[in-house]
């Protein structure tokens, strides 16, 4: 309701409104110069099209190396609608924010009627609303995430909302009536819905009167104070990309397992490798008979991505020997731990790295280990345990939005690894990074940056 209200105070009495044009970004990088001129008229734009510009600004800007994106951040005045879209790229290489995004006053998530933030920036809402699916297809999923919910609600001691939840039947029709009924029930904050179609009927209602922090990635952005937190395929082959970057690979080759999943991880990674200057030099099928020819074309291979299933890896790993590449960097999607399990098999695994929750891959703090609660619960055992985890992250982000959303080095430590928010609404995920030593999964230390 306040963005409502603001709008309509600002709007009220005018007959008009008057915009003073956005000054160019003063710079004599070229590259920058191009996205200043995308970021201009990025809110003037709508659905796909405004997709488009905002991924057209992230690939010129990855084409910067650190210490350019780093300067040029710096330059930038406040106000700058390009800052938004260089302190995104500045988190997602782990580099610090010169100063916080630039953000409306509907970032600070309806808080004004909570007590202040603690000192640590805990500030939860009021009265919560949880949208998740009771009922339909993806009820299981939804039990897991609940659950991890309730165990980081309960596991708090000090003030904590009251909590109610809301079956959104796994529909965006659904997702919508749900919504709805929590606004009317004067909900100050909600969390979900979990389906993508659900969180793109809710974020096509625009501006929304009760803040968000959807369970997924619609395929519309986040209005102005609202959030997007999800574990996507994507994100696994951005990590996958900038692990492999970090190790100076320029040459990729993929293997894809062939599902949905699979592929839309390959499809981030390329689109992440093209960015930065590397690139994918095939996508093969994991039934390819011989990577030979692959690994022969001119320039080689410098690493080899897996999107396959533990059980298709370890037919693979003879097949990578053969074709040299056993001493190559290689990296797989979550996906590896599929089908594993038996140490005496999964030795052929050894030293392939792959993004892992904080809890389940080494634990974290204020939540018993992740062996101990799969004993108590079902929704916490096998591919639950990593929803599990996204659920009790989904109730941290909750109590602290307004610190992560206001202070340029915010993070929260997740179970399901380092948080932050990014200019556009995203919670941002630097997952923790595992590996197999004896055909056991361990964690692997610095891996990634934080």
């Amino acid at each position: 309701m306040l963005s409502v209200l603001v709008a309509t105070a600002v709007l009220g009495g005018c007959t008009g409104v008057q915009t003073r044009p956005v000054a160019a970004t003063s710079t004599s990088n070229p590259i920058v110069a191009q996205a200043s001129h995308l970021a201009r008229t990025h809110a003037e734009l709508t659905g796909a099209e405004r997709s488009a510009n905002e991924q057209q600004i992230e690939r010129l800007l990855a084409q910067l190396d650190d210490a350019t994106l780093s300067h040029e951040a710096n330059a930038l005045v406040a106000g700058d609608p390009l800052y938004n879209f260089v302190g995104r790229a500045l988190m997602k290489r782990g580099l610090p924010l010169p100063r916080p995004f630039d953000r409306s006053s509907d970032w600070r998530f309806n808080a004004g009627q909570r007590p202040p933030a603690e000192a640590d920036g805990y500030r939860p809402p009021m009265k919560l609303a949880v949208l998740l699916p009771s009922t339909g297809a993806t009820a299981v999923a939804a039990a897991s995430v609940r659950d991890g919910l309730n165990a980081a609600y309960y596991g708090e001691t000090r003030r904590r909302p009251d909590m109610f939840f809301y079956d959104t039947a796994g529909t965006a029709g659904g997702a919508v009536a749900a919504y709805d009924k929590a606004v009317a029930d004067g909900n100050d904050f909600v969390i979900g819905p979990l389906g993508r179609d659900e969180v793109s009927a809710v974020f096509a209602k625009g501006a929304l009167p009760v803040p968000v922090l959807a369970l997924n990635r619609g395929n519309v952005a986040p209005p102005n104070g609202n959030v997007s937190f999800s574990l996507t395929p994507e994100d696994e082959g951005l990590a996958a990309a900038d692990y492999l970057l970090d190790r100076k690979a320029k040459r990729v080759l993929a293997i894809d397992g062939g599902d949905d999943s699979q592929r839309r991880a390959i499809a981030a990674l390329k689109e992440r490798l093209a960015a930065r200057g590397a690139v994918l030099t095939d996508s093969i099928g994991e039934g390819t008979a011989d990577l030979g020819p692959f690994v022969a074309k001119e320039g080689g291979v410098d690493a080899v991505f897996l999107a396959v299933k533990g059980s298709s890896a370890r037919t693979l790993i003879p097949k990578l020997a053969l074709a040299g590449l056993s001493d190559k960097p290689r990296v797989a999607t979550s996906q590896l731990l599929s089908g594993t399990g038996k140490p005496e098999q999964d030795r052929v695994l050894d030293g392939i790295a792959f993004p892992s929750e904080s809890w389940t891959s080494g634990g974290i703090r204020g939540l018993s280990p992740a062996v101990g609660v799969a004993q108590q619960l079902p929704t916490a055992r096998g591919p639950g345990a990593r929803l599990f985890a996204f659920g009790y992250d989904a109730w941290q982000l909750s109590a602290y939005l307004e610190r992560l959303a206001t202070r340029p080095d915010a993070y929260i430590a997740g179970a399901t690894g380092v948080l932050r928010i990014d200019g556009g609404g995203t919670v941002l995920r630097t997952p923790a990074w595992s590996t197999f030593s004896s055909g056991v999964a361990v964690p692997l230390a610095d891996a990634s940056r934080n």
